[in-house]
Protein backbone atom coordinates (compact mmCIF):
# COMPACT_ATOMS: atom_id res chain seq x y z
CA UNK A 1 0.00 0.00 0.00
CA UNK A 2 1.62 3.46 -0.95
CA UNK A 3 3.15 5.51 1.78
CA UNK A 4 5.31 8.81 2.02
CA UNK A 5 8.72 8.13 2.68
CA UNK A 6 12.09 10.46 1.93
CA UNK A 7 12.46 8.16 -1.60
CA UNK A 8 8.81 8.81 -2.36
CA UNK A 9 5.46 6.28 -2.63
CA UNK A 10 6.63 2.72 -1.07
CA UNK A 11 4.79 -0.43 -2.03
CA UNK A 12 5.38 -3.52 0.37
CA UNK A 13 8.31 -1.40 1.34
CA UNK A 14 10.30 -0.87 -1.98
CA UNK A 15 10.11 2.93 -3.03
CA UNK A 16 7.48 2.70 -6.51
CA UNK A 17 9.75 4.18 -8.96
CA UNK A 18 12.25 0.97 -8.40
CA UNK A 19 9.40 -1.45 -8.91
CA UNK A 20 10.87 -2.91 -12.42
CA UNK A 21 6.77 -3.73 -13.30
CA UNK A 22 4.37 -1.91 -10.65
CA UNK A 23 1.61 -3.11 -12.51
CA UNK A 24 2.29 -7.15 -10.83
CA UNK A 25 2.60 -5.05 -7.50
CA UNK A 26 -0.34 -3.08 -7.49
CA UNK A 27 -3.79 -3.00 -9.06
CA UNK A 28 -5.64 -0.23 -9.84
CA UNK A 29 -9.37 1.03 -10.53
CA UNK A 30 -9.57 4.44 -10.70
CA UNK A 31 -12.27 5.49 -13.26
CA UNK A 32 -13.89 2.30 -14.93
CA UNK A 33 -15.30 4.74 -17.82
CA UNK A 34 -11.80 5.36 -18.50
CA UNK A 35 -11.14 2.70 -20.95
CA UNK A 36 -10.60 2.58 -25.02
CA UNK A 37 -14.61 2.67 -26.18
CA UNK A 38 -13.33 1.34 -29.55
CA UNK A 39 -11.81 -1.62 -27.88
CA UNK A 40 -13.62 -4.80 -27.16
CA UNK A 41 -12.95 -5.76 -23.20
CA UNK A 42 -11.15 -8.88 -24.79
CA UNK A 43 -8.72 -6.36 -26.44
CA UNK A 44 -8.76 -3.84 -23.43
CA UNK A 45 -6.95 -6.75 -21.40
CA UNK A 46 -4.81 -7.94 -24.10
CA UNK A 47 -2.99 -4.81 -24.90
CA UNK A 48 -2.52 -4.23 -20.94
CA UNK A 49 -1.31 -8.17 -20.25
CA UNK A 50 1.36 -7.49 -22.93
CA UNK A 51 2.80 -4.86 -21.18
CA UNK A 52 2.64 -7.01 -17.66
CA UNK A 53 4.24 -9.63 -19.44
CA UNK A 54 0.93 -11.97 -18.52
CA UNK A 55 -0.26 -14.53 -21.40
CA UNK A 56 -3.54 -14.74 -22.81
CA UNK A 57 -4.74 -17.00 -20.57
CA UNK A 58 -4.74 -14.79 -17.69
CA UNK A 59 -6.90 -12.49 -20.34
CA UNK A 60 -9.56 -15.29 -20.22
CA UNK A 61 -9.12 -16.17 -16.48
CA UNK A 62 -9.88 -12.02 -15.46
CA UNK A 63 -12.85 -12.11 -18.06
CA UNK A 64 -14.37 -15.43 -16.45
CA UNK A 65 -13.76 -14.54 -12.91
CA UNK A 66 -15.69 -11.14 -13.23
CA UNK A 67 -18.15 -12.65 -15.02
CA UNK A 68 -17.62 -11.15 -19.05
CA UNK A 69 -18.90 -14.47 -21.14
CA UNK A 70 -16.94 -14.48 -25.21
CA UNK A 71 -20.11 -12.29 -25.86
CA UNK A 72 -19.23 -9.64 -23.46
CA UNK A 73 -15.77 -10.15 -23.54
CA UNK A 74 -15.82 -9.83 -27.57
CA UNK A 75 -18.54 -6.48 -27.40
CA UNK A 76 -16.75 -3.28 -28.12
CA UNK A 77 -16.36 -1.46 -24.48
CA UNK A 78 -18.70 1.77 -26.12
CA UNK A 79 -21.28 -0.50 -25.47
CA UNK A 80 -20.70 -1.78 -22.50
CA UNK A 81 -23.08 -0.75 -19.29
CA UNK A 82 -22.02 1.03 -16.64
CA UNK A 83 -21.83 -2.50 -14.25
CA UNK A 84 -19.79 -3.87 -17.27
CA UNK A 85 -17.36 -1.22 -17.67
CA UNK A 86 -16.74 -1.51 -13.26
CA UNK A 87 -16.42 -5.72 -13.95
CA UNK A 88 -14.07 -5.04 -16.95
CA UNK A 89 -12.06 -2.50 -14.79
CA UNK A 90 -11.86 -5.09 -11.41
CA UNK A 91 -10.40 -7.77 -13.98
CA UNK A 92 -7.88 -4.65 -15.51
CA UNK A 93 -6.63 -4.28 -11.68
CA UNK A 94 -6.22 -7.98 -10.99
CA UNK A 95 -4.71 -8.81 -14.63
CA UNK A 96 -0.97 -8.62 -12.91
CA UNK A 97 -1.54 -10.61 -10.02
CA UNK A 98 -0.75 -7.85 -7.64
CA UNK A 99 -0.08 -7.80 -3.70
CA UNK A 100 -1.88 -4.99 -3.24
CA UNK A 101 -5.37 -3.33 -4.55
CA UNK A 102 -5.99 0.11 -4.91
CA UNK A 103 -10.05 0.88 -6.27
CA UNK A 104 -12.39 3.87 -6.37
CA UNK A 105 -15.82 3.01 -5.67
CA UNK A 106 -15.81 -0.10 -7.16
CA UNK A 107 -19.55 -1.06 -6.85
CA UNK A 108 -20.38 1.72 -8.58
CA UNK A 109 -22.85 0.79 -11.64
CA UNK A 110 -23.59 -2.78 -9.80
CA UNK A 111 -27.03 -4.26 -9.08
CA UNK A 112 -27.18 -5.93 -5.90
CA UNK A 113 -26.17 -9.49 -6.97
CA UNK A 114 -22.80 -7.26 -8.76
CA UNK A 115 -22.31 -5.92 -5.24
CA UNK A 116 -22.70 -9.50 -3.78
CA UNK A 117 -19.77 -10.61 -6.21
CA UNK A 118 -17.85 -7.96 -5.49
CA UNK A 119 -17.38 -8.44 -2.09
CA UNK A 120 -16.98 -11.96 -2.04
CA UNK A 121 -14.50 -11.39 -4.56
CA UNK A 122 -12.40 -8.63 -2.32
CA UNK A 123 -13.00 -11.18 0.69
CA UNK A 124 -11.20 -13.88 -1.24
CA UNK A 125 -8.37 -11.79 -2.55
CA UNK A 126 -7.71 -10.66 1.15
CA UNK A 127 -8.11 -13.92 2.72
CA UNK A 128 -5.14 -15.17 0.19
CA UNK A 129 -2.93 -12.21 1.70
CA UNK A 130 -3.72 -9.46 -0.43
CA UNK A 131 -4.31 -5.88 0.12
CA UNK A 132 -7.36 -3.93 -0.67
CA UNK A 133 -7.37 0.37 0.29
CA UNK A 134 -10.70 0.75 -1.13
CA UNK A 135 -12.49 4.26 -1.21
CA UNK A 136 -16.29 4.29 -1.53
CA UNK A 137 -19.30 6.31 -0.42
CA UNK A 138 -21.56 3.32 0.26
CA UNK A 139 -21.16 2.91 3.32
CA UNK A 140 -23.42 0.05 4.03
CA UNK A 141 -21.12 -1.94 1.74
CA UNK A 142 -18.04 -0.54 2.86
CA UNK A 143 -18.80 -1.83 6.87
CA UNK A 144 -20.06 -5.46 5.23
CA UNK A 145 -16.65 -5.65 3.90
CA UNK A 146 -13.28 -3.72 5.37
CA UNK A 147 -11.49 -4.72 8.29
CA UNK A 148 -10.51 -1.32 8.99
CA UNK A 149 -12.11 1.80 8.23
CA UNK A 150 -10.74 5.80 8.04
CA UNK A 151 -13.60 8.53 7.55
CA UNK A 152 -11.86 11.68 6.12
CA UNK A 153 -13.67 14.95 5.91
CA UNK A 154 -12.11 18.40 4.71
CA UNK A 155 -8.93 16.90 3.99
CA UNK A 156 -8.61 15.55 7.52
CA UNK A 157 -9.25 12.56 9.64
CA UNK A 158 -11.89 12.63 11.68
CA UNK A 159 -12.40 8.78 12.88
CA UNK A 160 -10.40 5.34 11.97
CA UNK A 161 -10.36 1.76 13.14
CA UNK A 162 -12.19 -0.79 13.16
CA UNK A 163 -16.25 -0.93 12.72
CA UNK A 164 -16.34 -1.87 16.51
CA UNK A 165 -14.01 0.68 17.31
CA UNK A 166 -15.51 3.30 16.12
CA UNK A 167 -18.80 2.57 17.09
CA UNK A 168 -17.62 1.28 20.02
CA UNK A 169 -19.39 -1.81 20.08
CA UNK A 170 -22.60 0.27 22.05
CA UNK A 171 -20.15 2.03 24.31
CA UNK A 172 -19.48 5.13 22.04
CA UNK A 173 -21.44 8.45 21.75
CA UNK A 174 -22.60 11.16 19.71
CA UNK A 175 -22.99 14.31 21.21
CA UNK A 176 -23.83 17.95 20.35
CA UNK A 177 -24.35 20.89 22.43
CA UNK A 178 -24.53 24.73 21.86
CA UNK A 179 -21.81 25.10 24.53
CA UNK A 180 -19.34 22.94 22.53
CA UNK A 181 -16.40 24.63 24.16
CA UNK A 182 -17.95 23.66 27.86
CA UNK A 183 -18.92 20.38 26.70
CA UNK A 184 -15.22 19.58 25.60
CA UNK A 185 -13.90 21.10 29.01
CA UNK A 186 -16.28 19.14 30.94
CA UNK A 187 -15.33 15.93 29.32
CA UNK A 188 -11.83 16.47 29.67
CA UNK A 189 -11.86 17.32 33.64
CA UNK A 190 -13.79 13.47 33.58
CA UNK A 191 -10.72 12.15 31.54
CA UNK A 192 -13.07 10.82 29.25
CA UNK A 193 -11.39 10.36 25.69
CA UNK A 194 -13.57 11.89 22.18
CA UNK A 195 -12.71 12.88 18.59
CA UNK A 196 -14.16 16.10 16.74
CA UNK A 197 -16.45 15.88 14.18
CA UNK A 198 -17.64 18.75 12.69
CA UNK A 199 -21.07 20.99 13.01
CA UNK A 200 -20.63 20.55 16.97
CA UNK A 201 -20.62 16.44 16.80
CA UNK A 202 -17.88 14.93 19.39
CA UNK A 203 -17.64 11.38 19.11
CA UNK A 204 -17.16 10.32 22.79
CA UNK A 205 -15.61 7.24 24.33
CA UNK A 206 -18.35 6.82 26.89
CA UNK A 207 -21.85 5.45 27.31
CA UNK A 208 -25.11 8.14 26.68
CA UNK A 209 -25.83 7.90 30.70
CA UNK A 210 -22.09 8.78 30.88
CA UNK A 211 -21.96 11.18 28.85
CA UNK A 212 -25.11 12.66 30.13
CA UNK A 213 -23.94 12.87 33.92
CA UNK A 214 -20.86 14.56 32.64
CA UNK A 215 -22.84 17.20 31.28
CA UNK A 216 -25.17 17.58 34.12
CA UNK A 217 -22.89 18.14 36.26
CA UNK A 218 -21.60 20.60 34.52
CA UNK A 219 -24.92 22.17 33.77
CA UNK A 220 -23.98 22.11 29.70
CA UNK A 221 -27.82 21.31 27.86
CA UNK A 222 -27.01 19.05 25.12
CA UNK A 223 -28.99 19.41 21.78
CA UNK A 224 -27.98 15.27 20.52
CA UNK A 225 -27.22 12.60 22.75
CA UNK A 226 -27.30 9.14 21.17
CA UNK A 227 -25.77 5.72 20.79
CA UNK A 228 -23.43 5.74 18.04
CA UNK A 229 -24.49 2.36 16.83
CA UNK A 230 -28.14 3.93 16.20
CA UNK A 231 -27.59 4.43 12.86
CA UNK A 232 -24.72 2.27 11.85
CA UNK A 233 -21.85 3.41 9.78
CA UNK A 234 -23.56 5.68 7.80
CA UNK A 235 -25.41 7.64 10.04
CA UNK A 236 -21.72 8.15 12.29
CA UNK A 237 -19.77 9.41 9.21
CA UNK A 238 -22.89 12.03 9.08
CA UNK A 239 -22.26 13.01 12.58
CA UNK A 240 -18.58 13.31 11.88
CA UNK A 241 -18.32 14.96 8.74
CA UNK A 242 -21.79 16.67 7.98
CA UNK A 243 -21.96 20.82 7.64
CA UNK A 244 -24.67 22.87 10.01
CA UNK A 245 -26.49 23.35 6.88
CA UNK A 246 -26.61 19.29 6.04
CA UNK A 247 -27.49 18.11 9.74
CA UNK A 248 -30.47 20.82 9.44
CA UNK A 249 -31.78 19.48 6.38
CA UNK A 250 -31.73 16.03 8.29
CA UNK A 251 -33.29 17.29 11.05
CA UNK A 252 -36.52 18.09 9.23
CA UNK A 253 -36.74 14.56 7.18
CA UNK A 254 -37.28 12.60 10.17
Amino acid sequence: MPAPSSGGATVLGSPFQNLTNPGRRVGVLIDASAQHAGRTGRETLSVSGSLLGVGRGRVSEMLELVGLDRSAADKRVGQYSLGMRQRLGIAHALLGDPEVLILDEPANGLDPEGMRWMRGLLGDFAERGGTVLLSSHLLHEVEAIADRLVIISGGKIVGEGTADELLGGGSKTVVRARDIHGLRLALREADVDFVDGQDGALLVDASPDDVGDVALCSRVALSELRNARDGGLEQLFFSLTSTGSEHASQEVSR
